[in-house]
């Protein structure tokens, strides 16, 4: 793989370093030469067509499951070390889809991410109400805290499994498809909530999402996954469609070639290609 550009020095603390690791699921090669570094601070959009390995990639991050070769660290440190426990917000896809019949309130739920093995039976202590209190204030669900989760929007039941990811002191959250299933008002409401959390409380967010409209309003940094890294760059250098299917390596099937306006000719992206 030859890699066009390189990613932009940045002068944040570094969270997580991905170096060159491959993963295989099932006998299957999925992921290749990826290297990845996320530095504190930033709102990072993980886009990709279905299979492209995104939900495999956010796996091995979190340890669940191990590269063929290279490394992850976070924080220094291998995944699933106990200090960095607490450190690390995941939010998957099924977390806000709980039982229709299930009796927990908002304030409950998120109560649930400060309890960890040396307080399972203290919870209630002073410290904890301070943070779920602060946890369910950022997310803005003090007016619904107490009614149960059942009764909650999508929009809201999202927050509220934000909030108990924010509830455990997480720094780092990473977010599987978080906008599935809720409406247009509620999308734009969580994505200002998630940018917040990076400028105001310097969180740092990897999403994964096929929404790209709504990661590119919204990340400081995209990045296009399929088997490998294609694409790592600031959210306004991601390519257009036409320039998107190249990458991909998908060309036109009526005999002629797209003519491609490019507003800046000296405009470079952080694109990886394999090389011809």
């Amino acid at each position: 793989m030859h890699s066009l550009a390189t990613n932009k020095n940045r002068d944040s603390e570094p969270i997580l370093d991905v170096k060159d690791i491959a993963v295989y699921r099932s006998g299957k090669l999925v992921l290749q030469n990826i290297n990845l570094t996320i530095n504190r601070g930033e709102f990072v959009g993980l886009v990709g067509p279905n299979g492209s390995g995104k939900s495999t990639l956010m796996l091995t991050i979190l340890g669940i499951l191990n590269s063929y070769r290279g490394s992850v660290s976070i924080y220094g440190l291998q995944p699933q070390a106990s200090l960095l426990f607490g450190k690390i917000g995941w939010v998957s896809q099924a977390a806000s889809n709980l039982p229709k019949d299930i009796r927990l309130t908002v304030r409950e739920l998120v109560r649930l991410g400060t309890i960890h093995g040396r307080n399972m039976f203290n919870f209630k202590s002073s410290r904890q109400q301070e943070q779920v209190d602060r946890a369910i204030k950022m997310v803005d669900l003090e007016d619904v805290q107490h009614i149960d989760i059942a009764r909650l929007s999508g929009g809201q039941r999202q927050r509220a499994v934000i909030a108990r990811a924010l509830a455990s002191k997480a720094e780092f959250i990473l977010l599987d498809e978080p906008l599935v299933g809720i409406d247009r008002d509620a999308r734009n409401s969580l994505l200002k909530l998630l940018d917040g959390l990076c400028h105001n409380e310097g969180k740092t967010i990897l999403m994964v999402s096929h929404d790209l409209a709504a990661i590119r309003q919204t990340a400081h940094r995209m990045i296009f996954l399929e088997e490998t890294i294609r694409f790592d760059g600031d959210t306004e250098e991601f390519p257009d469609l036409v320039e998107l299917a190249d990458l991909r390596g998908i060309g036109p099937v009526h005999g002629h070639a797209e003519h491609v306006h490019h507003a800046d000719s000296g405009h470079h992206s952080h694109i990886h290609k394999e090389e011809e």
